[in-house]
């Protein structure tokens, strides 16, 4: 006797009716598995064209931040007979990183060969070589919702910064070709790794520890600062630092350089949501509010102290904001961006106008100062801050948990940095020698080193 369900079906006793229920029970159970397939290929990122768009702006943004950004920054601050040096020594590391980006640098920092979250190994600190001369990069690979390429090439751009910024600290006293052979090291055994532990997803060694660092407080900035310590410590003093008077030449290029900084930074900070969306607008946000506070507050204590204020003062009050926002720029709110600022702005005041004298190291133009120092603010100050309770978006467990972990971070990174770049610096100093001889420091570094001369006094 025929069921209901065959009968509602019109199932007939017969091998016709068998099949069409088999059938039905084919397409049911087939419709049954189709359904997650559905659901993962609705939810697989897809090519976006408005965070294409965003990304292309952001990476040449980010560009600009080193030429002519840190360019002209730093080249105001120096004497005018090591204009061209600096210039130059910006626009060679652009060129030199460019190119070993796209051979080893780009795999080492961001493959994924061997990763396993939660497992502490030699991929968990850099990366394998399974994408080494961008190997499988088509236009139509793509990295969340951008092409491959444009995230290639936004990461190429902090790349390249990172050791045009520890530029300031040897200024007016370094070889060409001992910067250019500590570039590509630096980039390579302290650069990479560091970019590789934070940035490269589950498995990675400080990611995994639960270390925040939107877009390079450590892997950028400490990381620099560090290694700018270091360079100004082992290769020496200036000749006649601190007696001479050795005042910026011209001021009008460093607030320039600034006001590119400025400017560039909405697509360091924002830039690094890699999409156009809530996340990119809100680290717009609070970069513009911790640059403006950071300045206040430099500004601020030097006329409290000198009852004036400097122009020199508030662009590196600016900067300093702008390096202690980086960490956080992902996580922290429109309050912890203001606090986090105006404490970047009172403290790197301090650090770069007397704790170098105090402490007798010449740091030419603040590297540590001011990038180190505010990096090391930002980063730590990204764990209270990131917490709902305090206005923030990271989602933390605990403010202050989060605050310990920031701390084990800037640690980890203060060590990482300091041991490499002295490492390298003495391998340099022994092979090729890192300084100029007495002659070409006086003479200036534009013409014992290129030959050539920044103003034409004739």
């Amino acid at each position: 006797m025929r069921c209901e369900f065959e009968r509602g079906l019109g199932i007939r006793d017969s091998g016709y009716g068998k099949r069409r229920l088999r059938q039905l029970a084919a397409l049911l159970v087939g419709g049954l598995f189709a359904v997650p397939a559905f659901a993962q290929a609705a939810t697989a990122p897809k090519l976006d064209s408005g965070d294409t768009a965003w990304m292309l702006v952001s990476s040449m943004l980010v560009l600009m931040m080193t030429i002519p950004g840190v360019a002209l920054f730093y080249g105001g601050m120096v004497r005018a007979k090591n204009l061209l040096s600096v210039l130059m020594q910006c626009f060679a590391i652009t060129a030199l990183v460019s190119v070993l980006w796209i051979v080893y640098g780009y795999t080492l920092a961001f493959s994924a060969e061997g990763m396993h979250a939660g497992v502490i190994g030699w991929h968990s600190i850099i990366g394998g070589l399974d994408r080494a001369m961008l190997a499988g990069l088509t236009p139509d690979s793509h990295y969340q919702t951008v092409p491959e390429s444009v995230f290639v090439m936004f990461q190429l751009t902090f790349a390249v910064i990172t050791p045009a910024l520890i530029v300031g600290a040897w200024a007016e006293r370094m070889k060409f070709s001992a910067m250019l052979w500590f570039s590509g090291l630096w980039l390579t055994f302290a650069y990479l790794p560091m970019a590789h532990m934070v940035w490269s997803g589950p498995g990675s060694l400080l990611g995994d520890m639960g270390v925040l660092d939107f877009a390079g407080g450590t892997v950028v900035h400490i990381n620099a600062g560090i290694a700018g310590l270091v360079a100004c410590m082992v290769i020496g003093k200036r000749r006649g630092w601190p007696q001479a008077h050795m005042p910026p030449h011209n001021l009008g290029y460093t607030v320039i350089g600034a006001s590119l900084l400025w400017l560039g930074w909405f697509g360091f900070n924002a830039g690094s949501a890699v999409a156009a969306n809530g996340s990119a607008g809100m680290a717009m946000l609070v970069t513009q509010i911790a640059a403006a506070a950071a300045a206040i507050g430099w500004t601020a204590v030097e006329w409290a102290i000198h009852k004036r204020a400097s122009v020199l003062g508030i662009a590196s009050g600016a900067v300093a904001g702008l390096v202690a926002v980086t960490p956080a720029a992902g996580t922290c709110g429109p309050a912890g961006a203001l606090l986090i600022g105006f404490a970047a702005g009172f403290v790197c005041f301090f650090t770069a106008t007397r704790l170098k004298h105090r402490l007798g190291y010449d740091d030419t133009l603040d590297v540590f100062g001011v990038h180190a120092v505010a990096g090391i603010i930002g980063a730590l100050l990204t764990g209270p801050f990131a917490a709902a309770s305090l206005g923030g978006f990271g989602h933390v467990a605990s403010a202050w948990g989060q605050l310990w972990i920031q701390a084990k971070g800037v640690g980890f990174t203060i060590v990482w940095s300091a041991a490499l770049s002295w490492a390298i610096l003495k391998l340099l100093d022994l092979t090729i020698g890192l300084r100029v001889d007495a002659e070409q420091e006086q003479m200036g570094l534009d013409i014992a080193e290129h030959e050539e001369r920044a103003y034409n006094l004739s």
